[in-house]
C-alpha cells in the first residue's frame, strides 16, 4: 500500500485549528487503526510464574486485612497494554486471589462476568445467588454478570484461585460497576445431578430466570472425560469446552473456556486465530512456543498469547499435562470478527 502523509507534514497552524475544534485527521493514523492483512496487537506473549506470585500474594495477606481489601488480588497485567490498565489481553483480565483461613470476602455483584479456577487449597467456597459452590483444585466456578456472590473459607490453610473476567471490555464500554450486599443465606446446593446420563428436565428450554443452570464445573469430572477421550481417540488432540448444559453454548457470553490434555511426549500445534488466548497449567508441565518465543510452564503457571500467534503446546514428560484455556472467541463470533488461518 502507498505510504500515507504523516502528521508532521501538516502545518502547525492547521493542526492547532483542528485541535481547538476537537478534530483529528485520520490519514496519518489510518494504518495504525486499519493495518494491512492482520491486526497489530498490544497483547504481548508473556508468562506469569506461580512460584513468583505466591510469596507476594501471601505477603499481601499479611499486609492488608480482607476488611481493607474486599478482594485481595494480584493482577496479572500485560505490559503491552500498560501495567496500570490491568489487562492480560484487550478483553481478558486475570488475577490471583487469596483467601486466608476463616476469612469472608463480602457479597457483591458487578457487571463484568467472572470465573474462578481453583489453584491451591481446600475448604473454601463461593456462594452465588444462594448456591454454595465448594472449591477444590481445578474446579471452575462461574459468577456471571449481575449475580450476587461472596467467598468464604472454613479451612486452616490459604486458598488461591485464578480470576478471569471480561472487565477490560466492560470497562471500555463504560458499563463497569459494582454493588455491595449482605451475606447470602444458602438456599440450595449447586449442581444437582440433573444433567447426568444425557437427561434434562422436560421443559428445560423454558428458562425464565436461570440463564446459568450450572455454576460449578468439578475438575475431577472434566479430567476423567479428557482421559476417556484420549483413550478413545488416540491420534487426535483432546480438548473439551465448558458449556451451558441446557443450550450447548459457551458457559459465558464473552470469554470462552476449555481444558486440553497433552498426552506424554505429545505436541499440539494450534492454528493462528483472531482471538487472544490464555493458558493455565492445572496439572503437569509443558513447554509453550508462541511464535518465536519459548517458555517452560509448571503447575499453576499462566501464559498469554496474542491474536494470530502460531502456538505449539509440547509435553516432553512421561506424565500427561492438563491445561485450562480462556479465549476471546465467543464475543468475536457474536460480532462476526472471528477467523482461523493456516499455519505458515
Amino acid at each position: 500500500m502507498e505510504q500515507l502523509a504523516r502528521l508532521e507534514d501538516l502545518p502547525p497552524r492547521y493542526l492547532a485549528d483542528l485541535n481547538q475544534r476537537n478534530l483529528v485527521p485520520l490519514w496519518p493514523s489510518l494504518r495504525d487503526v486499519l493495518p494491512p492483512l492482520k491486526p497489530i496487537p498490544k497483547t504481548q506473549a508473556l508468562v506469569w510464574k506461580f512460584n513468583e506470585i505466591k510469596p507476594l500474594l501471601i505477603e499481601a495477606g499479611e499486609l492488608t486485612p480482607i476488611e481493607k481489601a474486599e478482594r485481595r488480588v494480584l493482577v496479572l497485567a500485560n505490559p503491552g497494554h500498560g501495567l496500570e490498565n490491568m489487562r492480560a489481553t484487550s478483553v481478558i483480565y486475570l488475577g490471583m486471589q487469596l483467601l486466608l483461613a476463616k476469612e469472608w470476602a463480602p457479597a457483591h455483584r458487578h457487571t463484568p462476568n467472572a470465573v474462578r479456577l481453583i489453584v491451591e487449597g481446600e475448604k473454601a467456597y463461593t456462594t452465588v445467588e444462594g448456591q454454595k459452590c465448594e472449591m477444590s483444585h481445578g474446579d471452575l466456578i462461574l459468577t456471571p454478570s449481575g449475580l450476587w456472590h461472596e467467598h468464604g473459607h472454613d479451612g486452616d490453610e490459604p486458598v488461591i484461585w485464578l480470576d478471569v473476567l471480561d472487565l477490560p471490555l466492560v470497562y471500555y464500554m463504560e458499563a463497569s460497576y459494582v454493588e455491595g450486599g449482605d451475606c447470602q443465606p444458602v438456599q440450595r446446593i449447586a449442581n444437582k445431578p440433573r444433567y447426568a446420563a444425557g437427561l434434562v428436565p422436560k421443559h428445560h428450554h423454558i428458562r425464565a430466570d436461570q440463564d446459568y443452570p450450572m455454576l460449578r464445573y468439578p475438575w475431577q469430572e472434566a479430567k476423567q472425560l479428557l482421559i476417556d477421550l484420549a483413550h478413545e481417540h488416540t491420534q487426535a488432540p483432546v480438548q473439551i469446552a465448558y458449556v451451558n448444559p441446557e443450550t450447548g453454548e459457551d458457559c459465558q457470553k464473552i470469554i470462552g473456556y476449555s481444558a486440553l490434555m497433552l498426552r506424554p511426549n505429545e505436541t499440539v500445534q494450534l492454528q493462528p486465530r483472531s482471538a487472544a488466548m490464555v493458558f493455565h497449567i492445572i496439572e503437569g508441565q509443558a513447554h509453550i512456543k508462541i511464535d518465536e518465543k519459548n517458555y517452560d510452564l509448571e503447575k499453576a503457571d499462566t501464559a498469554c498469547a496474542p491474536c494470530f500467534s502460531q502456538i505449539d503446546l509440547i509435553n516432553t514428560s512421561s506424565e500427561p499435562c492438563f491445561i485450562f484455556i480462556a479465549d476471546e472467541a465467543p464475543i468475536q463470533k457474536k460480532l462476526g470478527l472471528y477467523s482461523v488461518r493456516n499455519r505458515i
